[in-house]
């Protein structure tokens, strides 16, 4: 006969205390979310909201949807979660959590986060293999290839949804930055998964290609995708005369220095006959904006608002390279030769578009503190609109080519020196270079 257990009169009673307290608890917490979200809804649209139109931001449907969301939120992870959500909603690359009391569970099991040693390009309705490095090249993978599908699924579609899941937690400032981002990013995942590539190649052969993610930070993009050879580099900029003649210099970030930087690189590069300015992939800094565009200006002259300072200048005709992968400082750089019409700028894209004075606020519940972008940086680009949500878009929108790729030559490049033995359209570069002293 099965024994019936009863609860003592004092067990009862303790029990009858404890269900309301955890109860009022769960409550507290509740409250406390849904305090936080309305905090930051009304934050984000007071302080960020003129951003809401150019981006294409519905935010009362954002409100609808968080105010619903929070409701369902039972811990404080699952709160950080929901906040960072929200805060991705801004489409601001620049926003995010910037310090939190919570600490989200590792999902890792002890693998690093990883890339299949491939980048991808969009050109058209095509993707392209951009570049396959060492083991992946030896699987059959080759700059130029065409990707009609990634796991099976068409390859615009994997890299829409890709874009959609990325941007469903961090902040995109642009579309186009986005799709960059899913194209070198976008193809991470834990160490030892798996992905697979259906490849055409030029005469038409098709293959599907397996590759295993197997470590390192190769899912970064780098900038040129055939530089000139024996490149040099001070920094973290590379720089050399091409065969064609002009100089090459790639600018990978945007430092303090950069100024000086640039007259070691120009003490060798100051004579060439035209000059290849590349910015892709630079990911920003910060330095003396004016300082290093005077390094592109003769000495004791004025060109637009800025004085040319160095002691051996630039003062030729340049062509500068962009892509979505030019961020923040790198932006204001390559947006300074634009706006001044001193240099021709090239690329597939406009640049990421996220560059902007920022700010940050602590929820109420004290659990967190968010960054997000304010004001556009240098407002009087693109007519007044800034930089922020647009990027810099070139002159000349060139997009990569399959078969440049395949005979491993760099697109952009190719058309930065074909521009400078042509001549620029007159009207797009004002810049008419001084007396060399030839």
């Amino acid at each position: 006969m099965q024994r019936r257990r009863f609860l003592t009169a004092s067990a009862a009673t303790a029990a009858a205390t404890i269900l309301p307290i955890a109860r009022t608890r769960a409550d507290a917490g509740a409250a406390a979310y849904a305090a936080d979200i309305d905090f930051l809804l009304a934050e984000f649209e007071k302080q960020a909201g003129h951003f809401f139109e150019l981006k294409k931001i519905d935010w009362p449907a954002v409100t609808k949807e968080f105010r619903e969301s929070v409701k369902g939120v039972a811990s404080d992870v699952s709160h950080l979660k929901l906040c960072q959500q929200l805060t991705a909603r801004l489409k601001d690359g620049h926003a995010g959590i910037i310090q939190s009391k919570i600490t989200l569970p590792d999902e890792s099991a002890g693998r690093r986060w990883t890339g299949p040693r491939v980048h991808l390009l969009t050109a058209g309705d095509k993707v392209l293999i951009r570049t396959a490095f060492k083991d992946a090249e030896a699987a059959g993978l080759k700059s130029g290839q065409e990707v009609t599908a990634i796991d099976g699924i068409p390859a615009r579609e994997w890299l829409a949804a890709k874009v959609a899941k990325m941007r469903d937690t961090e902040g995109y400032s642009t579309d186009h930055q986005a799709l960059f981002s899913a194209c070198h990013w976008g193809l991470a995942d834990w160490e030892g998964t798996r992905i697979a590539f259906s490849i055409r190649d030029a005469d038409g052969t098709e293959k599907t290609v397996f590759r295993t993610r197997n470590g390192g930070p190769n899912f970064a993009p780098f900038g040129p995708v055939f530089p000139p050879e024996a490149l040099r580099n001070i920094g973290r900029q590379n720089y050399a005369p091409t065969k064609s003649g002009p100089g090459y210099i790639h600018l990978r970030d945007v430092p303090g220095d950069l100024e000086k930087q640039l007259d070691a690189i120009l003490a060798e590069l100051a004579d060439a006959p035209g000059l290849i300015l590349d910015l892709r992939a630079n990911g920003g800094g910060g330095c003396d904006h004016a300082a290093v565009f005077g390094r592109f200006v003769p000495k004791g002259k004025f060109y637009d608002r800025y004085e040319g300072v160095a002691e051996k200048p630039y003062t030729g005709n340049m062509v500068v390279i962009i892509d979505a992968g030019v961020r923040s400082a790198g932006e204001t750089v390559a947006g300074m030769f634009k706006e001044t019409r001193r240099a021709l700028t090239i690329g597939d894209s406009p640049t990421a578009g996220m560059s902007s004075s920022k700010t940050t606020v602590a929820v109420p519940s004290g659990l967190l503190t968010v960054r997000f972008s304010v004001f556009s940086n240098m407002a009087r680009y693109n007519k007044g609109k800034g930089i922020e949500g647009l990027g810099i878009p070139p002159h000349q929108t060139i997009p990569y080519r399959a078969e440049d790729l395949i005979a491993g030559k760099d697109t952009l490049i190719a058309a930065a020196e074909s521009l400078l033995q042509k001549g620029f359209p007159s009207d797009e570069v004002d810049y008419v270079p001084p007396d060399r002293g030839k």
